[in-house]
């Protein structure tokens, strides 16, 4: 799709449909006194209230050269923030190319032209990349159109259209199917994007792995006849940051899981190939660093593995040995995004990574919590809990702060390792926090768990079906605001 930030005013725009916002308690802004009768009667015989979600279109309007002019319900002003306005570009492109518009402009109030750029171009995403003929239609050209020029906005609409892009190549990598995303072929698009992007790129393969005591990594891998890989990717800033601080991004790249022996039920199996979404989200955002350019150095990590059920497979009760040395009793060998983030989170702090966030689709217990609305969010240092939290706020990203409290650790007591790889049913996705955590020891930490949030089962009236691309935006404004 054809992005555009043009300054025009609103009767030179040329397009099939212009978009503007109308707020509950106003009438008509000055660019639509033309069309204030129609504003007007249209809140009169309550057709349009201007409450967020509602749209109303005037065919063939008269003193603008566009073929339709849009009033986009934006609610409250005083509530419009940059994620209403997301939400507000995103649905009115879903809504407005399925009826055949192909050129939209987006009249813009204020100067956050970045989240309205970047929800059309996540709108206009549809997951169909393996249809031979898709029966979805699609904008072809969006336009922000401002009221003045400023290097403000333009800085704005870019970041916007870098995020966008980025977090759309996060979904395009979790709605790739098992057979064609092995954890070998997510290392080759690591390596693809980092080439692209101008960054660095290694991928630890199996034998390299067994050389460094990788073996809770390992145990999940051996029952699948596809290799595991470690994947690293790494920022540098240009000029050297003066904090000695190093931020770790660590995703956890299930490609696909059945559980191993503890073997899911069929029913929704088929949803498994989001298991890596954690690790598609730091490989996205990590695109969109090498664009943004932080001060401080980032490196990603993604351990990518399949978890299959096979006469090599890993069994309820065997003990692995850890890279911190750590031995792991696994009761449960679904209960494996845990067993191969602790050795990803132990290799960054071996590399010199100060600060660490993991993101995974770790556990149902926390879409039983939350549902699929919050990411819970767990850590061992409150500030920099905070940081991550701002950070997720400002980009309309929604993230809730679990506990950790030292009773829950008790769940995780083995009589025959040092810990167990589950804390029993109850506060599922708090041991299962916790059994990170032990591995974490003192370095300032947060895990997200996006089970919930990372999959939409319906269609939004925002965004498509399947892969969100959550955290791509939260884990880059992190990054940029250190």
């Amino acid at each position: 799709m054809e992005t555009k930030l043009l300054y025009q005013s609103l009767a030179q725009i040329e397009a099939d449909a212009v978009a503007v916002v109308l707020f509950e308690e106003e009438s008509a802004p000055a660019d639509l006194k033309f069309a204030a009768s129609w504003t007007d009667e249209l809140k009169a015989s309550g057709e349009f209230s201007g409450k967020s979600g509602e749209l109303a279109v005037l065919h063939q309007p008269q003193g603008i050269k566009a073929k339709r002019l849009v009033a986009v319900g934006g609610g409250k002003k005083a509530k419009f923030d940059s994620a209403a306005l997301r939400k507000a570009s995103a649905s009115t492109a879903r809504t407005l190319k399925q009826k055949g518009v192909k050129s939209l402009a987006w009249l813009l109030e204020g100067r956050d032209a970045e989240a309205a750029v970047e929800g059309a171009i996540l709108g206009n995403f549809e997951p169909d990349q393996h249809k031979t003929k898709s029966d979805c239609k699609s904008l072809e050209v969006f336009h922000v159109v401002a009221a003045a020029n400023g290097a403000e906005i333009e800085k704005s609409f870019e970041r916007g259209k870098i995020l966008a892009d980025a977090q759309n190549f996060t979904r395009e990598l979790v709605n790739e199917p098992a057979n064609l995303l092995t954890p070998l072929v997510l290392a080759d698009k690591a390596r693809a994007m980092a080439k692209d992007s101008g960054l660095e790129c290694e991928v630890l393969d199996q034998d390299r792995m067994m050389q460094l005591g990788m073996g809770s990594l390992l145990g999940v891998s051996q029952g699948s006849a596809e290799p595991p890989a470690l994947i690293v990717v790494r920022y540098k800033p240009e000029t050297p940051s003066k904090s000695t601080d190093h931020l770790a991004l660590i995703g956890k790249g299930v490609t696909f899981d059945t559980g191993g022996v503890s073997i899911k039920p069929a029913d929704g199996m088929e949803k498994m190939k989001y298991d890596m979404a954690g690790g598609a989200a730091v490989l996205g955002a990590m695109r969109a660093i090498s664009k943004l350019k932080p001060s401080i150095p980032v490196t990603a990590f993604v351990p990518a593995v399949e978890n299959m059920v096979s006469s090599k497979a890993q069994r309820p009760g065997d003990i692995v040995k850890s890279l911190n040395g750590k031995t792991i009793e696994v009761l449960n060998t679904d209960a494996e995004g845990r067993l191969i983030l602790i050795d990803a989170i132990t290799y960054a702090k071996r590399l010199g990574c100060t600060h660490l966030v993991d993101a995974a689709t770790l556990t149902g217990a926390i879409v039983v919590a939350l549902g699929h609305v919050n990411i819970g969010a767990f850590t061992n240092d409150e500030d920099f809990l905070a940081r991550v939290m701002n950070a997720a706020k400002d980009q309309g990203e929604k993230m809730w702060h679990m506990p950790l409290d030292d009773e829950y650790k008790d769940l995780l007591k083995s009589a025959f390792a040092d810990l167990a790889n589950i804390g029993g049913r109850w506060g599922g996705a708090i041991s299962a926090a916790w059994f990170l955590r032990e591995f974490v020891d003192d370095t300032p930490w947060v895990h997200l768990d996006i089970a919930g949030t990372a999959w939409l089962d319906d269609a939004k009236p925002y965004m498509a079906k399947g892969p969100s691309g959550v955290c791509v935006r939260t884990f880059v404004k992190l990054a940029m605001s250190w």
